[in-house]
């Protein structure tokens, strides 16, 4: 679920509501909690942008002592969440101690100014955490689904936040094990020609065998044993952890 402007975009929901236990949104848990964990344990009030996609964000209210949800589609938040977006957080300067966005940032536009809320919110010191989907040359029919307006490099991430007002401890790839068949996947499309016509409320995800699901599960769990130690060179994904500086 991300926290764009749906009416504007035309994309809103998550799949992860109907399909939790689908490979790629359980991996990505078990990898952002590898990764960024230690980023935030122990923390205090967090908000989690685009949390109504609360498969890939459960490991975070683990982590820290209390958590508030705001998404731009109400579906999947609870009676608790709070309806709004990214880019113009109904919340106080400096509330939180954590601001975590697990593929939510690509969505908005601009993207300055949804980094600049996230700032604005932190307190000094504060911590940010964030996915984002990797390479401009992966750009497909399914990123135009999905209101996609960008995709990056680990350098274009830390570039963007480093220009918000954030110093960078840690950035990532993530899914280096099934990268190859992810490339395969991207060249296969474009070879195709598929075009989307513009972004839609929810993107379905393909239909996998459970055999081919548990296989691409554990070939993931190469990746979480590399990022307990060391960063990943390439993959579809990149994790960040950042710190609001002043």
């Amino acid at each position: 679920m991300k926290s764009h402007a749906r009416s504007a975009h035309g994309h809103g929901g998550s799949p992860s509501i109907e399909v939790p236990d689908y490979w790629w949104y359980v991996a990505r848990a078990d990898l952002l909690e590898t990764a960024l964990r230690s980023h935030v344990q122990g923390s205090g009030l967090t908000l989690d942008l685009g949390s109504a996609d609360g498969p890939s964000a459960s490991w975070l209210r683990d982590a820290v002592s209390r958590t508030v949800a705001l998404d731009i589609d109400p579906r999947g938040l609870g009676s608790d969440g709070v309806c709004g977006s990214a880019l113009a957080l109904p919340f106080a300067d400096e509330t939180f101690e954590v601001v975590s966005a697990f593929d939510v940032i690509e969505h908005c536009d601009p993207e300055s100014q949804a980094l600049a809320e996230v700032r604005r919110v932190l307190k000094p010191g504060g911590r940010f955490v964030m996915s984002v989907p990797a390479y401009t040359w992966a750009w497909s029919d399914f990123d135009v689904a999905n209101g996609h307006h960008r995709r990056y490099t680990r350098q274009r991430a830390r570039s963007a936040v480093e220009a918000a007002g954030f110093s960078v401890q840690r950035v990532t790839h993530g899914f280096a094990s099934v990268f190859p068949m992810f490339a395969a996947e991207r060249a296969a499309r474009k070879l195709r020609g598929r075009r989307a016509q513009g972004a839609v409320d929810i993107v379905e995800v393909p239909t996998v065998p459970k055999p081919l699901n548990d296989a691409l599960l554990a070939l993931s769990r190469f990746d979480r044993h590399i990022l307990s130690r060391a960063d990943l060179p390439f993959g579809s994904s990149v994790f960040l952890a950042a710190t609001r500086v002043g």
